[in-house]
């Protein structure tokens, strides 16, 4: 998910959205524990993206904040 993407999500969908991924990685975790993973890079970006999408929530709650 590109930066741009991101930004156009609204604040719900920010949330939903990292909720979302958040099951998704859990999941990955385990099967990647259990039988390695076809493409072990998926964790890496599926943690990069959710880290993206908590950057611009809590960026969004800052400026709330300060408004």
């Amino acid at each position: 998910m590109k930066s741009a993407e991101i930004k156009e999500l609204s604040l719900a969908d920010l949330k939903e959205k990292i909720e979302e991924l958040s099951t998704q990685q859990n999941k990955l975790k385990l099967a990647h524990a259990v039988t390695p993973l076809e493409n072990p890079l998926q964790l890496r970006a599926n943690r990069r993206v959710i880290a993206r999408l908590q950057t611009e929530l809590k960026g969004r709650e800052i400026a709330e904040a300060k408004a």
